[in-house]
Order: C-alpha cells, then structure tokens, then sequence
C-alpha cells in the first residue's frame, strides 16, 4: 500500500509559479512510477505529467511542455511539480498518483491515488 499526500497548492496570479510536492509512504518508493492528474471544473481528470523511479524518463502532456518540470528524490519518498508561466486555464485540483513498474506509460491508469491540492490562477 502506498498513501500519497499532496501540498504546495494555492492562489497565484497568471504568469506566476508555484510547486507542488507529493509526500508518499512505504519503503519501497523507487520502484514506483509517479504522476501529476488534474482535473478542472467541470472537466474529466487529464494526465499532466510522469516519472520513472530512477528519474531517466519523464512524460508531459503537450499543453505544460516548457513550463511544467517533474521530480522526484527518492531519498525523502517525495515528488514534485514545479510550474512556472501558469495561466488560467490551469486552474484544477492537481493529483499525485503512483503505480509500481518501472515503464512510464504505467502511470497513466494509477493504483494509488493522492486526495489532491486546489490551484487556482487568476487573470
């Protein structure tokens, strides 16, 4: 069992930046995929972005590229989304999710899912 807690999210103004942090349990934090979902107002939750446990490889959806990076430090069972340029249309409840394995492309349908972390960007 892996429990996910997110935090970092709040109220910025467009153009700003925030970053967000997923604190994870259990031992065995390496050998598991993480990804950023978010889901808007009204709107299906979508898939932001993922890392592999060793941090070789990371996906993003089209929209973040060049302004969204992800990380992680295994050595503290924690991941990150730093976002820097946020418009409006960022604003959702952002998720941190895992699924053990070692390819990307695992995450996009999660076994753990974190309860989430509003952002909000004002125009």
């Amino acid at each position: 069992q892996v429990q996910l807690v997110e935090s970092g999210g709040g109220l910025v103004q467009a153009g700003g930046s925030l970053r967000l942090s997923c604190a994870a349990s259990g031992r065995t934090f390496s050998r598991y995929v993480m990804g950023w979902f978010r889901q808007a107002p009204g709107k299906e939750r979508e898939f932001v972005a993922a890392i592999t446990g060793s941090s070789d490889t990371t996906d993003y959806i089209d929209s973040v590229k060049g302004r969204f990076t992800i990380s992680r430090d295994n050595a503290k069972n924690a991941m990150y989304l730093q976002m820097n340029s946020l418009k409006p249309e960022d604003t959702a409840v952002y998720y941190c999710a895992a699924r053990q394995g070692s390819t990307v492309e695992l995450v996009y349908l999660p076994d753990y899912w974190g309860k989430g972390t509003l952002v909000t960007v004002s125009s």
